[in-house]
C-alpha cells in the first residue's frame, strides 16, 4: 500500500498520512505532487504521450511527474518519477527546483501542491527506457512545439508550468 504525507496550507508536513488516491483531504489539507521538465543541451525538451488507457487525459502530452510518497522529499520524488517513467537518471544533470503552485478543490478531498523542477543534461534516444504502462511514445520538442500542444489543449498542466520551458 502506498501512502502520501499530508501537508498544511503553508506546505508543512502535518505528521498525518493518506492512502494513495484516497481523496479524503479536508479543505485545509494537501498532498505533494512533483513535475520534472527534462531538457537536452540543444534546447529540446523530452515530453511523453500518456497511454490511451489513462482515465484522465488519455493521449495528452506531458512531462514526468507524480505524487511524493510518505517520507520522501520533493527532489527525491521528482528524480524517482523521472527514472521510473523515462529511464533517465537526472541526478547528475544541471538545474533543479524552479517553483511551486497550489491547487485547491474544495469539497473534493484532492488539494495539492506541485513542485516544478527543470533538469538539463546530455542524453539521447538510446538512454530512454519508457514505462509502457504510463507512456505511449515520446518526442524531443522545442518550447514552441510544446506551446502549440498547450494551445491545442493537449499538454497536461501547460498553463501552470509554461515558464519552465523558458531556458
Amino acid at each position: 500500500m502506498e501512502y502520501w504525507d499530508i501537508y498544511d496550507a503553508e506546505k508543512k508536513k502535518t505528521g498525518k498520512k493518506m492512502k494513495r488516491n484516497d481523496w479524503c483531504l479536508k479543505d485545509d489539507e494537501y498532498h505533494l505532487t512533483v513535475l520534472g521538465v527534462i531538457a537536452r543541451k540543444d534546447g529540446k525538451f523530452l515530453i511523453t504521450k500518456r497511454v490511451m488507457t489513462k482515465a484522465w487525459a488519455p493521449g495528452w502530452w506531458e512531462v514526468s511527474g507524480g505524487a511524493a510518497m510518505a517520507g520522501e522529499e520533493s527532489e527525491e520524488a521528482v528524480l524517482r518519477e523521472i527514472k521510473e517513467e523515462t529511464g533517465l537518471d537526472a541526478s547528475g544533470f544541471e538545474g533543479g527546483y524552479l517553483f511551486s503552485y497550489k491547487r485547491e478543490n474544495p469539497g473534493e478531498g484532492d488539494n495539492y501542491f506541485v513542485d516544478i523542477y527543470r533538469f538539463v543534461g546530455d542524453f539521447s534516444e538510446k538512454d530512454l527506457k519508457l514505462q509502457e504502462a504510463e507512456t505511449d511514445g515520446y518526442m524531443f520538442a522545442t518550447a514552441q512545439e510544446i506551446k502549440e500542444l498547450g494551445n491545442q489543449g493537449i499538454f497536461l498542466h501547460y498553463d501552470s508550468i509554461k515558464e519552465a520551458f523558458e531556458l
